[in-house]
């Protein structure tokens, strides 16, 4: 592609990019904006923008927002906010910090969108009853689900496209390498939000009392279609850990669920489908897809390309030093990035790097795992699962705002990646 090409390209997303960060118009018409521009002034074609929207993350959330739809119908989450909620005695700083290690706990075993999806609902129904903000517990739960998913090959795309394109990186060797210091990066985050929200996180004595006088058992409104919704959600989650045996990719299966469920739950008539898909979050899937195009331009202009590339001739391969840079030029691209196309940029390039000489490729695969993985947590859009909160706060009327997670979210990404950074360079570089 043509230099003036690359120069509209990154003019365009930088100008997008300002938008969204003040605010001044909603982020998914500037990234549709931003996409529609990107086609008309020929920097991509039509077919090339397509090719570069990843309808599996589209699929994923969609299935898994239909069954989470369906299953709050039943009252579970309401049963869960409050269940939760007295196991602290009505304590909102220890129960930000419980949510926050479950929704670590299952990022790691599903992945961290499916989680935040799951665990949203029951975090704006808890602080709703306890009138307190939902703001620092829905940042507290996208920097923990971003960490989780670090952890296993299945907890975040990143992850799942290093071991696809590298067969000796199995389950277990991700569970080896990483998920000691996820865990370690999640204690020292926790501890600083709890920190940083101690004093925000105060309700009444009347309300604690109230919610420890709560029934939980009362909030399940329709006992029969919950075991349906809990039936359908085990047989889905089991499929998402099978699902590269099975030849299904997950968003085959997050639409499978979806469909099932619907059946079973007798969701047929044009009413009831239209009050399910009411609740999905349209919203936050055209973002995604305007973001997807936008940075398929700066793919297929060869930006991202070249910024990789120049990086590695920076390096002249060093081990240490081509870890280090790898580690960190990953998060901080992630958090203003989709790392998706990112991390398919850095793959064949490393694997390249074997070619060359580069005797020991490990070191540089983990940094790239957990550079990618861990940068999510620096923006609002820096990870699918920021972006799928942000939407379902919005759509209960608690706009979480761009600059306002990037205040605690960046300094915290920095600080995780400086332990990951010794943490490589002591166990792979000494």
């Amino acid at each position: 592609m043509g230099g003036n090409q690359a120069a509209i390209a990154i003019g365009i997303f930088l100008v997008a990019y300002g938008l969204i960060i003040s605010e001044k118009i909603h982020r998914t018409v500037v990234a549709l904006a931003g996409a529609v521009l990107v086609i008309m002034l020929g920097v991509i074609n039509q077919e090339q923008a397509l090719r570069h929207v990843d309808f599996n993350t589209l699929g994923l959330l969609l299935g898994m927002m239909v069954i989470v739809a369906i299953t709050g119908e039943t009252g579970l989450f309401r049963f869960l906010a409050i269940w939760a909620a007295k196991a602290v005695d009505g304590n909102p700083l220890k129960l930000m910090i419980v949510l926050s290690v479950i929704t670590a706990l299952c990022s790691a075993l599903l992945d961290n969108v499916t989680t935040v999806l799951l665990t949203v609902p029951v975090t704006l129904s808890i602080t709703k009853q306890l009138h307190v903000a939902p703001a620092p517990y829905l940042i507290s739960q996208i920097i923990a689900s971003n960490i989780g998913g670090t952890a296993t090959l299945i907890g975040d795309p990143p992850n799942i496209m290093i071991g696809s394109a590298v067969k000796e990186l199995d389950f277990l060797a991700f569970v080896n390498n990483l998920a000691g210091v996820a865990m370690l990066i999640l204690i020292v985050n926790i501890a600083l939000l709890a920190l940083i929200y101690r004093r925000q996180l105060t309700t009444t004595a009347e309300l604690s009392e109230k919610i420890r006088s709560l029934d939980p058992g009362k909030q399940i409104k329709n006992p029969k279609l919950l075991k349906i919704c809990l039936a359908v959600m085990t047989l889905t989650v089991t499929m998402f850990f099978f699902h590269q045996p099975l030849h299904m990719e997950s968003a085959t299966v997050a639409i499978f669920g979806a469909v099932l469920l619907i059946v079973l739950a007798g969701k047929n008539s044009d009413h009831e489908l239209e009050h399910i898909f009411h609740k999905v979050e349209w919203v936050a899937l055209l973002f995604f897809v305007g973001l997807f195009i936008l940075v398929g331009g700066l793919v297929e202009t060869g930006v991202i390309s070249l910024l990789a590339q120049k990086s590695m001739e920076l390096t002249a391969g060093n081990p240490a030093t081509t870890a280090m840079l790898i580690l960190w030029l990953s998060a901080i691209a992630s958090a203003f990035v989709d790392n998706i196309p990112f991390v398919a940029t850095m793959i064949p390039l490393i694997k390249d790097m074997g070619t060359l000489g580069v005797t020991n490729l490990e070191p540089l695969w983990w940094s790239l795992a957990l550079g990618a993985c861990l940068g999510g947590n620096g923006t609002l859009v820096g990870a699918s699962a920021n972006v799928i909160v942000a939407g379902l706060a919005a759509q209960e009327g608690y706009p979480l705002s761009f600059m306002k997670f990037m205040k605690v979210g960046f300094p915290l990404t920095l600080l995780s990646v400086l332990i990951a950074s010794i943490y490589v360079y002591v166990r792979y570089l000494i």
